[in-house]
């Protein structure tokens, strides 16, 4: 009887938490947050602090993408952060590992 009463308590309280799965209309979510990587060292986000793609800094990977020209960012491979920055910037694909996309950004 005492199981068949916490079930009943744990089925009430899961009724009750906030539902996370449907974003608010006209918010653009994304579904999940960032992968960790090895192979990239992030260090700050690229637009704002709180940006999912992120200035990448140098590591074993990524040595032969930097370039003083342009700056290394790396994204959550298929987040909306991701097709903004292509959007928003000239953008160059350069690698793809665990979860990322790195891209090449020209400075102005």
């Amino acid at each position: 009887m005492k199981k068949l009463a916490l079930l009943g308590i744990a089925i009430a309280l899961a009724a009750c938490e906030e539902n996370t799965a449907y974003p608010v209309p006209g918010v653009i979510v994304d579904p999940a947050p960032p992968p960790t990587n090895d192979n990239l060292y992030l260090v700050r986000g690229y637009r704002s602090a709180d940006d999912w793609c992120q200035v990448t800094g140098e590591t074993a990977f990524t040595v032969n993408f930097l370039d003083h020209t342009a700056d290394l960012v790396s994204c959550p491979t298929g987040s909306n952060a991701a097709q903004s920055l292509v959007d928003m910037f000239d953008a160059r694909q350069v690698a793809e590992t665990g979860g990322y996309t790195v891209y090449t950004i020209p400075r102005e």
